[in-house]
């Protein structure tokens, strides 16, 4: 599980980052970065539409999304990242979707220069 201080809840937070961030996107995942100077590790949010399946499906999305997070939490830069499941992404297993997202992550520079 990823901890309170790394997540971002509030939608005031959610819609700044989206108003003043940089997204970049693959088939799956849109990601919107922010830099955040305030904190020395990352913050995420999650976002899975209804369009995207019943609540099972959401959370699995959700998990592998925070899995992936919690495997690469040292090498992600300190930043607010919001990342937005695609429909694509409901038909991926977990191994599948962390490939995903790794790849959306690295162009989006995320990580630092180690990975």
């Amino acid at each position: 599980m990823v901890e309170k201080a790394y997540r971002i809840k509030k939608n005031s937070d959610f819609q700044f980052i989206y108003k003043k961030g940089k997204s970049v996107a693959n088939r799956q995942f849109v990601i919107y970065t922010q830099p955040n100077k305030a904190l020395n590790h990352f913050r995420l949010g999650i976002s899975v539409s209804k369009k995207l399946g019943n609540a099972v499906v959401r959370n699995r999305i959700k998990r592998a999304i925070r899995e992936n997070f919690k495997i690469h939490k040292e090498d992600i830069l300190p930043m607010d990242i919001i990342v937005i499941a695609r429909q694509p992404a409901k038909d991926m297993d977990t191994l599948q979707i962390q490939a995903s997202l790794e790849h959306v992550l690295k162009i989006a520079k995320v990580f630092n220069k180690r990975v």
